[in-house]
């Protein structure tokens, strides 16, 4: 089966170690990758793709030279390969307009302030990848350890019922 990527983006590379690790009980699952531009970004991504890997998940920060976070999760929107693909705003330096432009032209579906608890973060990934697996149509069962078990036994049930005719 094909491994399901995270994807940190941030200039700090501070910050890229603390994601890494607070995110490290899910790596086996779901292998976490970063990189410290979005160009950076966008080449590990083409790369992901290439080799048959999905990326189920994007934590990026806003403010990095060249081209900032909300730029790249509206141009990540539009890529093929990346459709359903979970994009977090990750940042202490968005502003009211930029949060709103990334929720109304990137679909973000969260943003996590920084500085962030470990519990948070994991929270939020688990609770973004079930959401990526669930609308993906793929099986979460392998992955299950990894995910909101709560939800996933609900959406195979709720899925059963359908599959019974009940």
């Amino acid at each position: 089966m094909d491994k399901i990527c995270i994807l940190c983006v941030d200039d700090e590379p501070d910050v890229l170690r603390a994601v890494a690790r607070d995110l490290a009980e899910m790596e086996e699952g779901f292998p976490v990758e970063t990189a410290a531009s979005a160009e950076e970004a966008k080449g590990l991504i083409g790369e992901i793709l290439k080799r048959g890997d999905r990326l189920g998940l994007v934590f990026c920060d806003h403010v990095m030279p060249g081209q900032n976070g909300v730029d790249l999760l509206i141009e990540l929107r539009g890529w093929p390969g990346l459709q359903g693909t979970r994009l977090v705003l990750f940042t202490g330096q968005a502003g009211h307009e930029d949060t709103v432009e990334a929720i109304n032209r990137a679909g973000i579906t969260r943003y996590v302030a920084k500085p962030w608890e470990r519990e948070l973060l994991v929270r939020v990934a688990r609770d973004e990848l079930t959401s990526y697996l669930i609308e993906s149509g793929r099986d979460p069962l392998p992955l299950m350890r990894y995910l909101d078990q709560e939800r996933l036994v609900e959406y195979v049930r709720r899925r059963n019922r359908v599959d019974t005719g009940q």
